[in-house]
Formats: structure tokens, sequence, C-alpha cells
């Protein structure tokens, strides 16, 4: 990126990620030079398979480098134990919860885990914590509730509370909005941008909902075919880089809408 960043949170050099099998070494991305500062929505984009989700298990320390090196807070991220990163980064990702009969609060209270001591018992300032999160996230009025009651667009929110409660100075979502209509699409960008301005927490995010990542990122990661490039919304565009996220036949990206547009044929 061009801009200057103050405080870098997350670093990656000459990164490559795929994965590893018993005779092949498959690299789905190589060459990743990333910087990503404080208090910056960043949103990932990419067709499917291009490896966002790779990415992000990448730098969470789920999934192994296949070369290359991630920093987080300028510290590499494989000397970090499961306790120290569980206090840098939280993530939220896509899968189901298995069943339970957690309540709402309970279920954000597990974002204190890294906190509590090993019977997970909840000090005054982790019930704090988790309140504000509720709050922040205008799911409080839903503590008693069971998670299992909630409507997809609920559920997506007390998820971010959870890691809200977690307290981490960065804070990944692996497609946030996968099950939401457009309604509460929107209602979720909204809502991580209010954390991104009040918090100064870092979210990064991947998501299909491009045009929406758009509008709202401060930064935005490119997965293409050939490369992975990184920006603001203005810089990609004076770039052409949006050009090279989709097959042109299909859809098109119009730099004075600021959006991708479906191509019509006549």
């Amino acid at each position: 990126m061009s801009q200057s960043i103050s405080h870098i949170v997350l670093e990656t050099r000459d990164l490559s990620i795929g994965y590893r099998d018993k005779k092949n070494v498959h690299t789905i991305q190589k060459d990743i030079n990333l910087t990503i500062g404080k208090g910056q929505l960043v949103a990932v984009l990419g067709k499917n398979g291009i490896g966002k989700s790779t990415l992000l298990r990448t730098i969470t320390k789920v999934q192994t480098p296949l070369s290359g090196t991630v920093l987080l807070d300028g510290k590499n991220l494989e000397t970090y134990d499961f306790k120290e990163l569980s206090k840098k980064v939280g993530v939220v990702l896509t899968e189901r919860l298995p069943e339970s009969q957690l309540t709402v609060f309970e279920l954000v209270a597990l974002g204190r885990q890294p906190y509590t001591n090993w019977v997970g018992k909840l000090k005054e300032e982790d019930i704090e914590k988790v309140v504000w999160a509720l709050e922040q996230t205008e799911t409080l009025d839903l503590a008693k509730s069971h998670f299992y009651e909630l409507s997809d667009g609920q559920l997506q929110r007390v998820m971010i509370a959870r890691a809200l409660a977690q307290d981490t100075e960065i804070i990944m979502l692996d497609e946030p909005t996968a099950h939401l209509d457009m309604h509460h699409t929107i209602k979720i960008f909204q809502l991580l941008e209010k954390l991104v301005k009040e918090t100064q927490k870092t979210i990064i995010m991947t998501s299909h909902q491009v045009n929406l990542a758009i509008q709202y990122a401060h930064q935005i990661i490119l997965l293409t075919d050939k490369e992975v490039d990184s920006g603001t919304r203005e810089e990609l565009i004076q770039r052409n880089a949006f050009d090279k996220l989709f097959p042109t036949e299909i859809i098109n990206f119009n730099a004075s809408l600021e959006q991708f547009v479906i191509h019509k044929n006549s």
C-alpha cells in the first residue's frame, strides 16, 4: 500500500500458502507481501477456491505457511503459543455451532477463556467485558436466550460479540454474511465499520459481497489467478486491479460507479 501506516499489526513477507500431501506441495498463492495497520477494516476478495480462507487460516496459525513469514505486532507468528495468540487474535468462522444449551451470555463469555483461571470462573472484569461486547453488537437484550433460538443475523452478531469479549487487537471473520439476506448483510458491514471506528481494532474479513466490501473496507486484498494485490479502493481502481478479479465476459468493474456490474449480452 502506498498510504502511510503508523502502527503495523500484521505483516506478511514472501508468504506462500497452500497445503502438502504425502507426495506433493500444492501452492494456492505465493509471494504475498501485505502490511495491515491498526484500526482498519480489511476485506479479502476473490473467486471461489482462490485461497481466501487458506490465507485467513495461515495468518491465524491454524495452517502452516508453505514458505515465507507472518509477523504479528512485529513478532514471528510461529513463536506465539496458543494462549498468547488467543490474546492477540479473535476468529469468527462460518461453521455451525455444535448443539448445546448455552445462553447468549454464556456463549459470548467463552471469549474470556484466555483470561480466566482453569475452571473458567468469570471475574467482575470479565463480566463487564461480556456486557460491553453485547452492548456494542446490540445483542444485550438476547443475553438470556439460548443461542439456537436466534436468527442467522442475530447469531452472527453474537459471534462477533464473543470475539469482542476476547478483547484482541485483531478480529478475523471468514464470510461473516454467508447465510444472511441483503438487509442483514448490510447491517453486519455497518456494524463492523462502527466497531473499527469506535474500538480501533483491526478487522480482517473474507467476503463474497464484493461491492459492499469495496464501499466499506479501508483496505482491500485481492486474490487473483496471477497475484495478490492490496490497497485502498482508490489505489486499486487507479491500477485497474479490479479488472483481474473475475472473468470479464460475465461481470465488469465500473470505475465510475466503483462497483461490479453484470455484463449483459445485447
